[in-house]
């Protein structure tokens, strides 16, 4: 059973999550279940015409929300709050075995907060909401990347990127590629500094904090190698080369994978007990609304979660 958080009321969430749905196959359906609001999923689905009735032809965990539905497109804390709840459920789903996987549907970071909720986004809100730790991985079909650190300051990141931080960055996106059927996965870590600090010319911290984490986890018996040049590493991995890039920080390792699966990227969160992942983009108030939201990132994002979930399985 694979569980599908709405996301913001307000924003595409119940959009792209309900097209999703009617895309799905009866079977597929039958192990679908929608953790969010079910006046606002009919809403939605009766103003766009989605050919999909939620509580009936999917299961829905109907969570209350005030004044439901919220209006579309609007910063609203009831929107935050009930952002939360959707995945606070789904999580502890999650943990009783109820569900496989947790897909969630974008939330906005403003109402989360304007609601008392003060995460950074979903990757701290679950690590919080589990009590384990978590790692961004972004995942697409040719490109596939686990960063260090995400939401902080650039000069926050660089003092975060510690060896030992490196080390278990690089064990968790190894043991998630296992899982995947990956039996020896090929991991490059990518140099925090230019051409990875030029011997010292450019900063020190490529051959004092990253270097010695890949050489530890070679020794672990892991495929690591690094730091490599990021100018470089990206095109690489791209050509094949290697099957997960470990970046520094949150840029490093976002723009190439949107600039090459803007649509089919997929969000997944790494280390925690249960199995996340997400779409890659916002909650586009600007569109929400009005029908003409992509659902092909929630498309690649339930995709995944199934194999996560068949991974865990055996």
């Amino acid at each position: 059973m694979i569980g599908i958080t709405m996301g913001d009321p307000a924003g595409v969430g119940p959009e792209i999550t309900l097209k999703a749905v009617a895309e799905m196959s009866v079977e597929d359906r039958a192990q679908t279940r929608i953790f969010g609001n079910l006046a606002t999923l009919r809403h939605v689905a009766t103003m766009l015409s989605i050919p999909i009735d939620p509580g009936s032809d999917v299961g829905v965990t109907d969570l209350p929300i005030k004044g439901a539905p919220l209006p579309m497109g609007k910063l609203d804390p009831r929107g935050g709050d009930a952002s939360f709840r959707f995945i606070e459920a789904a999580v502890r789903a999650a943990e009783k075995g109820e569900i496989a996987c947790i897909v969630t549907a974008p939330i906005n970071k403003e109402s989360l907060n304007l609601a008392g909720h003060h995460y950074d986004g979903h990757t701290g809100m679950l690590a919080a909401l589990t009590g384990g730790k978590a790692w961004m991985l972004l995942a697409s079909d040719r490109l596939k990347v686990i960063h260090v650190t995400t939401h902080v300051s650039l000069k926050d990141a660089i003092a975060r990127i510690t060896p030992e931080r490196v080390l278990e960055t690089i064990r968790q996106g190894d043991a998630h590629l296992k899982r995947l059927g990956h039996a020896a996965p090929r991991i490059a870590v990518a140099g925090l500094n230019p051409h990875c600090g030029e011997g010292g010319l450019f900063g020190t911290e490529d051959m004092t904090q990253i270097a010695p984490a890949v050489a530890a986890a070679r020794a672990e018996g892991i495929d690591a190698r690094g730091p490599i040049s990021a100018d470089t590493l990206f095109h690489r991995a791209w050509n094949g080369e290697f099957d997960l890039i470990v970046a520094q920080y949150h840029d490093q390792g976002h723009i190439p994978v949107k600039l090459v699966a803007f649509d089919t990227g997929v969000n997944v969160s790494v280390g925690l007990p249960i199995d996340r992942t997400s779409v890659d983009h916002g909650t586009a108030f600007d569109i929400a609304g009005q029908g003409i939201a992509k659902h092909i990132n929630m498309n690649a994002a339930i995709a995944y979660a199934r194999r996560l979930a068949a991974g865990r399985h055996a």
